[in-house]
């Protein structure tokens, strides 16, 4: 482990303002079932994925640029009094879009091509300067020579086994044949895993075009991912997946099925595996299933309890966009799905504009639910105060 040397105020993000009214005002068309509401949380700029500290001290969240930044509520508010950039003497960063923490309060930070640890993050953020740890090298999580902008973002998670696991997305829509023997011995276009020294390296899961969210389930300890499937295929084809992985050296399907069970055409006349897993919930297509969590607060209903929240970033390339809002799903007492529906909806208003695009959804300590939207560049928060 090593500091950086360095040392540089941090300025504050401004948290009031017009933009802040604007968005509030916005939030007025959010649909929520009985008893909910909703409200900003915080203005975090190009705001991505969500990593609520241990300690309860500080939330970090990631970009797809070069910033990953603290949201701290001091007095437990519920509404954030500071946002600054997270560890501003490292310079930027490259594509930081993964952040999880360990139970034991590490930091974990994916770029596009590296893995950084910072231990006792929650403590050491009030200074510009941060002891970081180099867990894979930069240049040497994915080969150089699949480095992309496209599908280049890495969700990671610390399992129950405390062990890190990461997606690898594939930087095609549908990859080349030639990519097969790299992609599968090196986890693209899967979820890989490591202990978190980055020992032992071994690929967890195959078949995966892009997941940009995965969690395991408490109760069971399957891990759970989104995963989003191939564009160009026409309006409601292919569907979008939520996946669940009882164990190691599942396979699911990708790049023979192009999501669910529509096979793509590049790989029509192929023999896919014999043991594909489908998903255990097919989505809406391209409305761009990304990150999850599994709620294990008190404050919601007891329906909702053990349930997987999750965002849909919203559509692309669809003639009439979809998505843009926050998905529940309900699990059987085996573990499996029940079923998915919209929980908070609003964003992407009747003639096809889009006020907001939700990228993640984390619970705090006290049982309400964040979630990011990296189009308004905030955060929100959901409580329940009942009917």
């Amino acid at each position: 482990m090593r500091s950086t040397g360095k040392m540089a105020e941090i300025p504050l993000i401004p948290q009031t303002g017009p933009k802040a009214n604007a968005i509030k005002k916005n939030l007025e068309s959010i649909k929520l079932p009985p008893g909910f509401r909703i409200s900003l949380y915080a203005l975090v700029p190009d705001a991505r994925h969500i990593a609520v500290g241990p300690q309860g001290v500080m939330t970090i969240v990631s970009t797809r640029k070069n910033k990953v930044y603290a949201v701290t509520d001091r007095t437990k508010s519920g509404t954030a009094e500071e946002v600054k950039q997270f560890a501003p003497t490292l310079g930027d960063l490259t594509i930081p879009d993964g952040v999880c923490f360990s139970k034991d309060g590490f930091l974990y930070i994916t770029e596009q091509n590296s893995l950084l640890e910072f231990p006792a993050a929650e403590f050491f953020y009030e200074s510009p300067d941060v002891v970081i740890n180099p867990v894979v090298k930069s240049g040497e999580l994915i080969p150089k020579s699949e480095e992309s902008y496209n599908h280049t973002s890495h969700a990671c998670t610390v399992g129950p086994d405390n062990k890190i696991y990461l997606t690898l997305g594939q930087p095609y829509n549908v990859p080349p044949k030639d990519k097969t023997e790299l992609y599968s011995s090196t986890g693209i276009g899967g979820i890989i895993r490591m202990d978190r020294d980055g020992k032992n390296r071994e690929v967890f899961a195959r078949g995966i075009r892009n997941s940009v969210g995965l969690a395991f389930n408490p109760k069971d300890k399957a891990l759970w991912f989104t995963d989003n499937q191939v564009d160009g295929m026409g309006d409601d084809t292919p569907p979008g997946e939520l996946n669940r992985a009882t164990k190691a050296e599942l396979n699911f399907g990708f790049p023979w099925y192009g999501g669910g069970k529509v096979r793509t055409t590049e790989y029509q006349g192929e023999t896919p595996p014999a043991d594909v897993v489908f998903p255990q919930v097919e989505t809406s297509a391209h409305a761009a299933d990304l990150g999850m969590s599994f709620y294990t607060g008190k404050m919601f209903p007891k329906k909702y309890q053990g349930a997987i929240f999750s965002a849909q970033h919203g559509s692309w390339n669809r003639t009439e966009p979809v998505g843009a809002r926050v998905m529940v799903t309900y699990l059987k007492e085996d573990g499996t799905v029940d079923k998915m529906e919209p929980f908070a909806q609003g964003w992407l208003t009747a003639d096809g504009e889009y006020l907001g695009r939700p990228v993640d959804v984390q619970s705090l300590r006290d049982g309400s639910l964040l979630v990011s939207d990296d189009f308004a560049g905030a955060l929100y928060r959901i409580t329940y105060t009942g009917r």
